[in-house]
């Protein structure tokens, strides 16, 4: 039993099946690359966890 020669439509979706994937290749590997330069800068991330930050706070004299 031989199977029927792909319809134009079957070829037009998988141009735009290949072009999803490839869009979201693209996307994984941007995340990834911003989270290694997160993870190797380590020092200067610092999460917003509703707590004021010492880094953030203005420098005060001390009272005397």
């Amino acid at each position: 039993m031989a199977f029927a020669k792909d319809h134009d439509l079957h070829r037009r979706r998988l141009g735009m099946n290949v072009g999803v994937a490839l869009t979201l290749v693209a996307f994984v590997a941007v995340m990834f690359g911003v989270t290694v330069v997160k993870v190797t800068n380590g020092g200067l991330i610092e999460a917003y966890d509703h707590q004021p930050r010492a880094s953030v706070l203005p420098i005060t004299e001390p009272v005397q």
